[in-house]
């Protein structure tokens, strides 16, 4: 059995799998590759949220996911009848192993840069599936650019749940508009997350402040996150394949703050609840 934990002060969702006795398997299980909306197209699995960015330049990925999730990325963007290989930049949600273990198989069969925001260097560096160095190619900064072929992300820095937890900013075209595009790297509060008294991440409660205030600040009118649940993925993604009239499910600005309103109120009841506790 592997170890998840790769900082003492977090327990990711696949350490709680693990923990629960399902595996990470769970995680892994399949689901259909599609467009969602211009030229981002979804890679991932039930709900490992990967997104492939399309440009005349080659691709971004978004995720990585965990080691033995790459094989399965691979197969969905080529599915969707692209070249794994085409893929030039990777990028990452945060330094937790059901989101960026695979950098290093990915870099090993694409070749692609990989980025990483500062804040997350550290725990990303102990993360070596394989006894595997892990690649950083280029370290990220809040604001910070990244372009292929016409495309533009800009990552924005939203602490709290890792150090360096990055949210993705785009706008893609479909249909003659242009749509603000958030791909969220996280906002929530794991379970054993210490929020009080915190000696390996004081700053960690002003720092999940700080990105609950950048979130709301970020233009939305497509949310996408790096695990599916976040932004109701499943009954999005059966309204897409039903068609019709209706405008494009993707596109849900209201989605986007309700689940910023749930993790808001989720965190500050956890941080009172454990200021009381340390009273």
């Amino acid at each position: 059995m592997r170890a998840y934990l790769y900082l003492p002060w977090v327990l990711i969702g696949a350490s709680v799998a693990l923990a629960q006795g399902t595996g990470h398997e769970a995680f892994n299980k399949p689901f259909p590759p599609y467009k969602v909306i211009g030229n981002i197209y979804f890679v991932g699995t039930d709900d490992l949220g990967s997104f492939l960015i399309t440009t005349p330049a080659g691709n971004i990925l978004i995720n990585s996911d965990f080691d033995d999730t790459v094989p399965q990325i691979r197969a969905s963007v080529e599915k969707l009848g692209f070249k794994f290989s085409d893929t030039k930049i990777l990028l990452g949600s945060h330094a937790h192993g059901d989101h960026m273990e695979g950098d290093a198989r990915v870099k090993e069969m694409t070749g692609a840069q990989v980025m990483v925001m500062e804040q997350d260097v550290p725990a990303i560096s102990r993360m070596t599936p394989g006894n595997k160095p892990h690649p950083i190619d280029r370290v990220l900064h809040d604001g910070d650019e990244v372009k292929l072929g016409g495309a533009t992300l800009v990552a924005h820095l939203t602490p709290g749940h890792t150090k360096g937890c990055t949210t993705w900013t785009m706008k893609t075209e479909e249909g003659g508009k242009s749509y603000n595009v958030v791909i969220l790297g996280s906002i929530g509060v794991n379970p054993g997350y210490v929020l009080v008294g915190n000696k390996d991440y004081p700053q960690i409660a002003d720092d999940y402040v700080k990105g609950f205030k950048v979130l709301r600040s970020l233009p939305c009118d497509v949310f996408l996150a790096s695990h599916a649940r976040f932004y109701d993925m499943h009954a999005k993604y059966e309204k897409l394949q039903k068609g019709g009239v209706g405008p494009n499910p993707f596109i849900d600005p209201a989605g986007y703050k309700a689940h910023l309103d749930l993790q808001e109120k989720n965190f500050r009841e956890k941080l009172q609840e454990q200021l009381r506790a340390a009273k």
